[in-house]
């Protein structure tokens, strides 16, 4: 043994993580037959550790804490979801409305309709340099193509950021090829940075001439014009595949090119309708002040149709022959005693003088008078009595004899306290 001990000698051994085997309720042991590590277990030896009850107080620990973390994770999200639950479902409307634009089929249709980058936008826009209007839903600039020709670009708002609106131009003018309907040239569409191109019309809007004593137009110049405005609105009602209610006929929306022949345009607050419907489901008022039928304001008069627009235009009209907005919203003028329609009625019915001005001979005065009942008979309080455009077309082109005087209409405007001062369009 001295020996051995003083010249050395080597010693192995196995080393086995003995807690192990005390985490799983076993105690630590050496089997003296196999020279190895052995945790002895409540049942029977094991290898390594104990697979029994032990074993099983170390996963249920383990499935313990796992799901109180489970449950922290859904007490935070639950926690968060009204923060949470809002930008995901704008990202869905979002992503579900750009799917709509890239599948809308704009074509084939009557005109060729061409796509745009935003950057060609910029660029036949010289960078937004020429404003040509302001509404809205968005602002209007002249801009021009590489053939030199000259185009309106309507760059709309992205503070909606749906693209609703574009969608709802875009469907409504896309179908429609009419001489008195706004040419659609192209769109641009590239997430919230969206524009409409139109054909540039070189004498502005209606507004500018009838509103303005610097800019006033003949009688007859102005007949030609509610004549052309009259079958354009025709045209959507019935010539169209389907029928397109315009819901914001005004003189700001209609557009006078070289030879004043009128174009309806801004297709915004639109409405296509199959030609069967008479009357059109809708929750929201749509139009401007002093230009809305009393059944958009109040479904008591009657079912929002068609007959909506042929008010709008008999107003459009009545302003035409007044030379001034009859309700202007903010100011108080529209008591019955001031009220236009009132006061040419009552000239009319007692065959006075119309006292209007720059009337220069007979035709004129006939083609006046003719305006004047026709506007007469579209701003009827309750649509059934209204005509329809088509019957507005043969009243201006016919006799003035054949036309009857309708009943004196009644002032039917909203209040002005009820609504913006402004006389912007607007959906409520």
């Amino acid at each position: 043994m001295r020996q051995v001990l003083s010249r050395g000698f080597e010693l192995t051994w196995i080393d086995n993580d003995c807690s192990r085997c005390q985490r799983s309720g076993g105690l630590c042991g050496f089997n003296t037959a196999s020279y190895l590590f052995q945790c002895y277990c409540e049942d029977r030896p094991q290898i390594a550790y104990c697979q029994g009850k032990g074993n099983n107080k170390i996963l249920i620990a383990t499935l313990i804490v796992a799901g109180i973390g489970a449950l922290t994770v859904i007490v935070i999200c639950c926690v968060r979801k009204f923060k949470c639950n809002k930008p995901i479902s704008f990202w869905k409307k979002q992503n579900q409305m750009d799917q709509n634009i890239e599948a809308f089929n704009f074509g084939p249709g009557p005109v060729q309709i061409r796509r745009y980058t935003y950057s060609d936008v910029k660029k036949m826009t010289n960078s937004f340099k020429e404003q040509l209007s302001e509404g809205r839903y968005g602002c209007v600039y002249k801009g021009k193509l590489h053939d030199n020709s000259l185009v309106a670009v309507k760059v709309l708002n992205d503070s909606k950021g749906n693209g609703e609106e574009f969608i709802n131009e875009a469907a409504s003018i896309s179908r429609t090829s009419h001489v008195n309907i706004i040419t659609w040239l192209g769109f641009s569409y590239e997430g919230r940075k969206r524009a409409l191109i139109y054909k540039f019309m070189p004498n502005g809007t209606l507004d500018e001439f009838i509103f303005n004593n610097n800019h006033s137009l003949g009688w007859d110049t102005l007949f030609q014009i509610s004549l052309g405005i009259a079958r354009g609105l025709e045209y959507l009602h019935r010539g169209c595949h389907t029928r397109i209610l315009h819901f914001d006929i005004k003189p700001r929306n209609i557009l006078l090119d070289e030879d004043f022949s009128p174009k309806i345009s801004y297709f915004s607050l639109a409405r296509v309708c199959t030609r069967k419907e008479t009357i059109i489901p809708m929750s929201e008022i749509r139009g401007t002040i002093g230009y809305m039928a009393p059944e958009v304001i109040d479904r008591e008069f009657g079912g929002v149709s068609h007959k909506s627009d042929v008010y709008s235009y008999g107003m459009l009209v009545l302003e035409m022959v007044a030379g001034r907005k009859i309700v202007n919203a903010g100011v108080d003028d529209t008591s019955e005693i001031y009220y236009f329609p009132h006061w040419i009625y009552e000239r009319l019915a007692l065959d006075e003088e119309l006292g209007l001005e720059r009337i220069m001979n007979e035709v004129e005065k006939t083609e006046v008078k003719k305006m004047i009942i026709v506007g007469l008979w579209c701003i009827q309080r309750i649509p059934s009595n209204r005509p329809a455009m088509s019957s507005v077309i043969e009243m201006l082109e016919g006799s003035l004899d054949s036309l009857q005087l309708p009943p004196k209409p009644i002032f039917s405007s909203p209040s002005n306290s009820n609504f913006p001062s402004d006389s912007s369009s607007m959906t409520v």
